[in-house]
């Protein structure tokens, strides 16, 4: 079966309900122990969480408020040049802070007028049928820690910054959340773990990581690429896919790369029509006619 989310630490629960975070070979944190205890200290709080209840407040410090500095301050820039149309509107609406890190309560709060999402705290990796549904309940699974002070340019698992800087200027957007909570329906629509499958790649190569044709230039509008200060300047030399559901849907990638091929919508409209009204529609019989003819 198809496993989404396998680029996040492990989480194993413990009898006293912590949790600990298993950091893999490679992980800039690893030979850490202050940061793996920490890692396990926000992992346990997320774990502990009760719906319905806020997300737990974090301790920022001041060596992690410093690491989303250095990170939106390298974005800010690249965003002017890189980023589309709509998602630049999502960020100015929302107005993140970029001198602190902001708790995740803090950015629902300024969510709600602007398109009702929410965020909700998440330990670790999330279900994918649970990810997505939730996602038609218009709330977003999140997780707050900040990636290794070592290495504050790059990170091998999504962090607060990716979710927050890459997703939540899209969340504050009303075009972008209507594909968020179409996808959310098609997940919770779907039967078969392939077609689920489908229905994430499709997500994958756009909400994450979808481009699309401006006058002045590719843009980006995937939170994967808007939230990776490496990738965002890398993305124009990518292999550049016309947008195709059978092509997106049955392609696979590697999420411990640079995405190399990418598919590009000639306008957000496009994005709007093409893969919003597949979200909208898509039953197993008709996902099982796209692999088809992929």
């Amino acid at each position: 079966m198809f496993e989404e989310g396998q680029y996040f630490a492990p989480v194993v629960k413990k009898g006293d309900g912590s949790v600990s975070v298993e950091l893999g070979e490679g992980h800039p944190g690893l030979d850490d122990p202050v940061y793996r205890e920490r890692r396990d200290r926000i992992a346990t709080a997320a774990a502990q969480w009760q719906p319905g209840d806020p997300a737990p407040l974090i301790d920022y410090t001041d060596e992690e408020h410093e690491v989303w500095r250095v990170v939106c301050a390298d974005l800010h820039a690249k965003h002017r040049t890189y980023a589309c149309r709509e998602y630049l509107d999502g960020k100015e609406a929302f107005g993140l802070p970029e001198d602190h890190v902001p708790q995740l309560h803090e950015l629902s709060e300024a969510l709600a007028p602007l398109t009702g999402f929410a965020y909700q705290p998440a330990a670790g990796l999330v279900p994918l049928r649970d990810f997505y549904g939730a996602l038609a309940d218009k709330r977003f699974w999140a997780t707050q820690y900040v990636r290794h002070h070592s290495v504050p340019l790059y990170t091998p698992e999504p962090d607060v910054l990716h979710e927050v800087v890459g997703h939540g200027n899209t969340l504050a957007d009303r075009r972008f959340t209507d594909l968020y909570e179409a996808a959310g329906a098609a997940a919770r629509r779907v039967e078969s773990d392939e077609a689920l499958e489908f229905v994430s790649k499709v997500f994958w190569f756009t909400l994450e990581f979808g481009v699309v044709h401006e006058t002045d230039g590719l843009k980006a509008y995937g939170a994967g690429i808007l939230s990776s200060p490496g990738e965002i300047e890398e993305f124009r030399q990518m292999r550049i896919r016309p947008l195709d559901l059978a092509d997106m849907g049955t392609t696979d990638y590697d999420i411990t790369h640079y995405q190399e091929v990418l598919f590009a919508a000639s306008s957000f409209g496009q994005v709007q029509d093409v893969v919003g009204g597949f979200w909208d529609t898509c039953t197993d019989d008709s996902i099982a006619a796209l692999r088809l003819a992929a």
